[in-house]
């Protein structure tokens, strides 16, 4: 099997990195939200963690 990581461009809240994390790990999205949530409180490091993600992370659109 050869899985991709990919932003997606459905069921996004922001930039689409929380549902591509979820669909690549095969869970809910709400879990990568809230991960990323706890981590921006600790410290602000998960809001640079989205950042990053989100500039290099690639989109996949559905066709």
């Amino acid at each position: 099997m050869n899985k991709k990581l990919y932003r997606t461009d459905y069921n996004k809240m922001i930039g689409g990195v929380c549902n591509g994390i979820a669909e690549y790990l095969d869970i809910d999205p709400t879990i990568i939200r809230l991960l990323f949530v706890c981590l921006a409180f600790a410290g602000g490091c998960g809001v640079v963690a989205y950042i990053i993600a989100m500039l290099i992370m690639p989109l996949k659109t559905v066709r």
